[in-house]
């Protein structure tokens, strides 16, 4: 019996339509240009076995991605496509992938990205920690145990002091801040207000993590190795760096608009 099986039938959580198959976990993918990838990363991520399904927001991409994912999805039921109309952005993408997943009643979602530097081999880890012991588990490339390889010195630099500065300005304990390779509650996610989330660069992880850690969820970090990608190109860009730092601070100085349920979170511990 998989996971899904045993608890969806303890849970007593959304209930999949009828005649369908129950599930569990979903994980969103958003692509922009990554043929040369997507057609392995679905067969690894369904290799981790019958608890994972696949959804790819696809953004247009020119090079076909959005026809290979349609050509797996036709033949296999745990993967889907989400096509989109042009290049709307990473945090975007994300949400309307979360939207779907809580829409269809999955009880975990994770999200990573589609060039293998985030390994599927991880997220039967990520899925457990999210069982057992956290709302959010993440995969970090900044506590014992993590790192990345094939970096130069700058972006190490870069990545880890802006992991450090956002760590420092806003006051949640991710050592890793702007990583992307996560697993939430579905509850999570339906308590948090996506439609408020403004971030839609690489900044987004650092916002999503800030309001996880607001309304008071359990993150907790799991040491991954993050190698560079090895085909495609990388959408990492100075001005995206840039939307992060300034979103940092204007994160900082707004109100928390999850103080009640923290506070409500506090009482029934």
């Amino acid at each position: 019996m998989s996971h899904r099986d045993a608890n969806d039938a303890r849970a007593g959580g959304a209930v999949a339509p009828e005649g369908a198959t129950p599930r569990y976990c979903l994980v969103v993918v958003p692509t922009y240009n990554e043929a040369a990838n997507i057609g392995a990363l679905i067969a690894q991520i369904l290799a981790q076995g019958p608890d994972f399904d696949v959804l790819v927001v696809d953004d247009g991409s020119p090079d076909g991605t959005g026809d290979l994912v349609a050509a797996v999805a036709a033949t296999n039921p745990r993967v889907q496509l989400l096509r989109r109309s042009g290049k709307l952005g990473l945090g975007s993408a994300y949400v309307a992938g979360f939207r779907e997943g809580l829409r269809q009643g999955y009880r975990f979602l994770c999200e990573m990205d589609a060039d293998f530097s985030h390994q599927p081999r991880y997220l039967p880890v990520l899925l457990a920690v999210a069982e057992r012991a956290a709302d959010v588990a993440l995969g970090s490339r900044n506590v014992p145990g993590g790192r990345v390889e094939n970096w130069s010195f700058v972006r190490k630099l870069i990545s880890k002091g802006g992991s450090l500065y956002a760590r420092s300005v806003l006051g949640v304990p991710v050592r890793d801040m702007t990583g992307g390779f996560k697993c939430f509650r579905a509850s999570v996610l339906r308590q948090l207000d996506l439609a408020t989330v403004g971030s839609n660069g690489y900044a987004f992880q650092v916002e999503l993590n800030f309001r996880c850690h607001q309304a008071g969820f359990r993150l907790h970090e799991i040491p991954i190795v993050f190698p560079d990608r090895v085909a495609g190109e990388s959408k990492m860009s100075g001005g995206i760096v840039r939307e992060a730092a300034l979103m940092v601070l204007k994160l900082r100085l707004s109100p928390n608009p999850y103080k009640a349920l923290e506070l409500a979170r506090q009482y029934e511990d």
